[in-house]
């Protein structure tokens, strides 16, 4: 689904690159998460993904064809939820949709029946100021969904809540995902996060960036979080610890 191949990049006020020759790829309806300490790249990755950076060389694929030549490939979820204030949920929803010029009667159409899959459908005239921030968040990811993309690039969405509704919100995002079978990208900071989610953990280990060492999760799905107490799964943890700990060091 998401291919790179070869890609160096390197910002104008650094004197080293960021990345240099990184090739990964990331399978079809596949969960991998991207973990590495503070200003490593995880965030560059994503805008490379997103054309909101040009690498200095190598391509960049998406379901097989390179991203210069394709539109709306990729749905994008920060860490914030970058709802706008002024408009109700509904029209904050029909955003993506405006900018693809679809009518509004098929936008009418989309949000309702992306509220209700999201749990969301009774406030759809309210403003966000009147939502929890799970419920923002909700709507953020609802948001993505409409792009159509069949890839999707979450950074830290839920790096902001609370412990709890962290919590919540990364098993909701779970049965979403089962439910509409997209491709995610997922960078946290949070190395039981992106155990508890992943298919698969991308580990940025050194900069610039050359290659990301693959570890695969032990687990199918579904999950809950009884599994994170096994020591196989505790001694993973330990071990990703320590490496994003090497990395600050």
């Amino acid at each position: 689904m998401l291919t790179f191949k070869n890609v160096t990049f390197r910002y104008p006020e650094d004197s080293e690159a960021m990345m240099t020759n990184l090739s990964f790829h990331v399978d079809r309806g596949e969960f991998v998460s991207l973990i590495g300490a503070s200003g490593c790249g995880k965030s560059t990755i994503f805008r490379l993904i997103n054309r909101l950076l040009e690498a200095d060389q190598g391509e960049i694929y998406v379901d097989g064809k390179e991203i210069h030549g394709i539109k709306s490939y990729a749905g994008y979820m920060p860490q914030k939820d970058l709802l706008f204030p002024w408009r109700t949920i509904e029209k904050n929803l029909c955003l993506p949709m405006e900018i693809q010029k679809k009518s509004k009667a098929e936008q009418e159409k989309r949000v309702a029946e992306v509220l209700k899959e999201v749990g969301l459908e009774d406030y759809r005239n309210k403003y966000p100021k009147d939502l929890s921030g799970g419920m923002r968040q909700r709507i953020s990811f609802a948001r993505t969904l409409l792009t159509d993309a069949d890839l999707m690039l979450l950074d830290e969405p839920f790096s902001a809540l609370d412990a709890l509704t962290r919590m919540d919100m990364q098993e909701w995002l779970l049965s979403q995902w089962q439910h509409f079978h997209k491709t995610i990208l997922f960078i946290t900071h949070d190395v039981e996060e992106a155990i508890f989610l992943s298919k698969k953990i991308y580990i940025i280990t050194d900069t610039p960036i050359t290659e990301l060492e693959v570890v695969e999760v032990p687990e199918g799905y579904p999950r809950d979080r009884e599994f994170l107490r096994r020591p196989d799964i505790e001694a993973l943890k330990a071990k990703l610890t320590m490496k994003l700990r090497r990395q600050v060091m």
